[in-house]
């Protein structure tokens, strides 16, 4: 974790994954990011995985380093508090971010008449103002077709356009309060989930590629479109994933393997040049039965020895488990990793932001908070209440304190 934001108070509204890991990415650069609850806990306070005693590992690990303030906003007093929190004074106050509706009491004009240079950035399903989650964005744009046989679409378990429409969050106020800086001028920022993976599709040339060439991509397999890549299975049952894009990747390949011949014959034969990553996608089947051999040949180990000696660009297959418990990337060896202690769960593994900035000193993340754990400081802190105040609103049931 390092401070490069320090200063930023961003009040943070949210739940699933978009608009926390948003949130949680500001407060790894250290900004303060103070994120709203309900007074027990909001729908996903409680979402899978859990611990043993229901603790929710999700919500612990999006909520990294932040504030919470936990408050009755079904009650108007409580809807209250919240948007004075959102428009506090001061040139670093005025930061919001949601992916709530932006209506009601959270509308971009209620909020606005009490602070004119608002930034506010809100998470929306589609750009029609439906409701949508990673899984239909994903099975609207095509890419579950291109898993498995081609036929039966497979879903993705990774979030992919959740976790990319967090960053987005997190850009899109920091490129807003920059143009606050030097204009003065807020904004009302919205972003669709749906519009981030189109966006994408075209970025990565799927769009242009079916209006263009008149032709959709196709499943690959384990195949890497346009270049070549695939998997191999070493003589003890493993396998590594192995890609040869650039020129020093695909001659590793070759030398490594000792294929030399067979690959020059085989350019001959099908009239390709293999120094063109294209002509090596087209020739795919063919060049994965040549490298085949070597490594079903070859123990795991051995297969590794001579992948690093060589210089090829590779990696092993291994499950999630065995992620954990046998490689030294994840583990404290790693800087980006530290074993913090989590209240409520214990300790356990936590990774910091991956961006490293050389002029910043670094510290471990923080843990999430406990829910309301600072409610009264937050009170006290941003908008200045007294403790009698705070007090009143305890006993009315309005706020709550740490459970």
């Amino acid at each position: 974790m390092q401070h490069i934001l320090k200063g930023l108070r961003v009040v943070e509204g949210s739940a699933f994954i978009a608009a926390p890991s948003g949130g949680m990415t500001l407060a790894q650069l250290g900004a303060d990011v103070i994120r709203f609850d309900q007074i027990g806990g909001g729908i996903d306070y409680h979402r899978w995985p859990v611990t043993e005693n229901g603790k929710s590992l999700y919500w612990h690990s999006l909520n990294k380093g932040k504030r919470s303030i936990a408050v009755n906003f079904r009650n108007e007093a409580g809807r209250e508090l919240i948007k004075n929190l959102i428009a506090a004074p001061g040139e670093d106050n005025g930061l919001f971010v949601t992916n709530f509706p932006a209506k009601g009491w959270l509308a971009d004009q209620t909020l606005r008449a009490a602070r004119g240079d608002l930034i506010y950035v809100n998470l929306v399903g589609d750009r029609h103002g439906g409701n949508a989650l990673d899984y239909t964005v994903n099975s609207k744009i095509g890419l579950p077709f291109l898993s498995g046989d081609g036929e039966s679409p497979v879903n993705n378990p990774f979030p992919a356009w959740d976790v990319l429409a967090g960053q987005q969050i997190a850009i899109a106020l920091l490129a807003a309060e920059r143009h606050r800086r030097l204009s003065g001028a807020g904004q009302f920022v919205q972003l669709a989930l749906a519009d981030v993976a189109l966006a994408t599709m075209g970025h990565l040339g799927y769009v242009a590629e079916a209006e263009v060439n008149q032709e959709a991509r196709q499943p690959m397999g384990n195949h890497i479109f346009g270049t070549f890549g695939h998997d191999f299975a070493c003589k003890d049952g493993r396998r590594v994933m192995i890609v040869g894009v650039s020129p020093n990747q695909w001659s590793a390949i070759i030398n490594v393997t000792n294929t030399k011949p067979q690959i020059i014959s085989l350019e001959e034969e099908l009239g390709l040049d293999f120094s063109k990553e294209g002509d090596r996608f087209k020739a795919r089947e063919r060049l994965k039965d040549l490298f085949a051999p070597w490594f079903a040949d070859k123990l795991y180990l051995e297969v590794k020895q001579g992948l690093n000696i060589a210089g090829v660009c590779w990696g092993p297959y291994q499950s999630i488990e065995e992620l954990i418990s046998n490689d030294v990337d994840c583990t404290e060896a790693n800087p980006l990793f530290t074993r913090i202690e989590q209240p409520g769960i214990g300790a356990y593994l936590v990774p910091s932001q991956a961006i490293q900035f050389s002029g910043l000193e670094s510290e471990p993340p923080k843990p999430a908070p406990l829910l309301g754990q600072h409610t009264d400081e937050i009170l006290t802190e941003v908008l200045g209440m007294s403790s009698g105040q705070i007090s009143k609103l305890h006993d009315e049931n309005i706020i709550a304190g740490p459970q």
